[in-house]
Parts: structure tokens; sequence; C-alpha cells
């Protein structure tokens, strides 16, 4: 943890560095998904009102929840969550689906989607119109993705075991999420610490690179790609965008962060979440293929 936060300050200076410090410090409420091929809200609400567990909801997504004053073995005993009815997601990871925005008949990539939360919050948005191909290059978190996919209903889903970073250019899709394998320093609780080291994050933003090249092969020119990690370092979100989109045909898309978000400093179009007590340290970004 030392050199974390010795990076943090020297990336964002004091004051900021020890504004995420103590986001570091929360262990994170409960947090979940209603999802809408099973279930609606007032249902999943009813249910969990019967169960004597009380939610807060969000500002800026009408399915997102907050459990208060239980932990997730609570929801995982309910009949809800067994008939894939809700989805324990954290808030922050269900931001990439949303700028995503997938439509109806449009092909969707997830290069990393195991366990499969934002997969299925993709096919949960487009009402399961989406055709969607989600790849998992580790057998035993792809079975775990396979297995979230049939409890959740997501019945049009492709699940590839593969590394995305492998298929082939003659594939295309209309959108891509790319949520990138990283060093997890948006994610550190008092439970949870992270054990980084720099040779580490090296090896996260070289394997973060040959991800983001390869989407931007796979992605039809007008295309979609929403790049995200739950990082807060700038090493492996907008430095690495600004190196490589010029080069690869990619150009950024602006977005605005969504009501109450806890934000850092971040380049100007692209959202950087806090930790804080609700949320988990994130970054996303929106991306055009122009050549």
């Amino acid at each position: 943890m030392t050199e974390l936060i010795e990076l943090l300050r020297a990336r964002f200076g004091t004051k900021i560095q020890e504004k995420i410090a103590a986001g570091y410090s929360y262990e994170h409420p409960v947090s979940f998904r209603v999802n809408r091929i099973k279930a609606g809200r007032e249902e999943v609400l009813s249910a969990l009102g019967q169960a004597g567990i009380s939610c807060v909801g969000t500002a800026w997504y009408e399915d997102a929840f907050l459990a208060e004053g239980v932990r997730e073995e609570a929801l995982r005993a309910l009949p809800l969550y067994a008939e894939g009815k809700i989805y324990l997601q954290s808030l922050s990871s269900m931001l990439p689906p949303l700028y995503l925005a997938p439509q109806a008949g449009e092909s969707v990539l997830d290069m990393t989607a195991a366990p499969g939360g934002k997969t299925t919050q993709l096919f949960a948005l487009s009402s399961g119109r989406t055709l969607i191909t989600a790849c998992e290059r580790d057998k035993i978190r792809f079975e775990r993705l396979k297995f979230n996919l049939q409890r959740q209903g997501a019945t049009r889903v492709s699940a590839l075991c593969a590394d995305a970073a492998a298929l082939d250019d003659f594939l295309s899709f209309d959108k891509i999420l790319l949520d990138a394998p990283c060093t997890g320093s948006g994610t550190v609780t008092p439970s949870s610490p992270v054990r980084f080291t720099q040779a580490y994050l090296g090896k996260c933003v070289r394997t973060q690179e040959r991800l983001l090249r390869k989407a931007l092969k796979l992605l039809k020119k007008g295309g979609t790609l929403v790049y995200s990690t739950c990082s807060v370092l700038p090493d492996e979100n907008w430095e690495l965008l600004e190196r490589v989109l010029p080069q690869a045909g990619g150009a950024l898309v602006p977005v605005s962060p969504f009501p109450d978000l806890p934000v850092l400093p971040a380049p100007q179009g692209t959202v950087c979440v806090c930790p804080s007590r609700e949320y988990e340290g994130f970054f996303v970004a929106k991306i055009e293929k122009r050549a």
C-alpha cells in the first residue's frame, strides 16, 4: 500500500491523494441491480421489504440500489437471488454498460466478461435484443460467466472461452466494452487491501494496451468503444488512451459524470470516480473509431 500511496501523491498531489485514501477507509454497503429480464423494480423492492431489507436508490440508474445494514449473504439467501432477479454488483461497475448504451440489433463484444455482471447488464439494457459476444480466457472464470448468463436469463449471448486479444481480425462489432484487467487501485477497502507494485502496474498497462489496440481493430468504423478500469491511476487510464488512440484511429467522445458521482480530476470528457463510502474508484471513457 505504501508504494501505491506514494504513486497517487506523485500523480495527483497530496490533497487529492488524501481524498482517495479517505475513500479507502470505507467498507462499501451492499449494492445490487434489478434484472429487468426477469423482474420489475416493484416486485424486487416488495420482496426485499418482506424480508426486512431496506434499500436506497441512485440518482443515475433506476435499477441500481444500496441495501443498507446487511451483508451480501442476506441477499444471497433470498429466492430473488437464486432466480436471477437481482445481481450483486458494485455501483461503479454499472457505469460502463450505461455509457455504451446497447441498442436492439447491434453486435456487441464484451472483451473480458467474467463473472458476467456487465454482460448481463448489457443484455438487460437492450431488453435482450442486442447480439452479444462475451469472451473470457480463464477456464474457471468462464464457467462462472456461463452460470451467471444462464441464471440471469441472458439467452442470446455467445460465450467464448478465448483471449479477446487473439480474436480473428475478420470479426467486427458495432460496439465493444473493454473493462480492462487492472491493478484494482480503486477497489481498496480495509478488508481488501491491494498488493501493488510498479512491476505489476507495468504488466497491467501492457495488457491494457494490447486489448485496446485489438478492440479498435475489431470495432466497425463509426462504432463505439467504452474503455473502463477499476483503477484511478492515470497510467492505466487517460495516459494510455492519449498514447494509443491517435495511432489506432480512435477519438474520445466526451461524456459527463452522472449525478451524485464523486469524481477525481481527469481529462475533459472522461470520468474518474473517486473511492468513497458508496463507490469504488473507477475510470470510464467513450471512444469512436474514426479510421
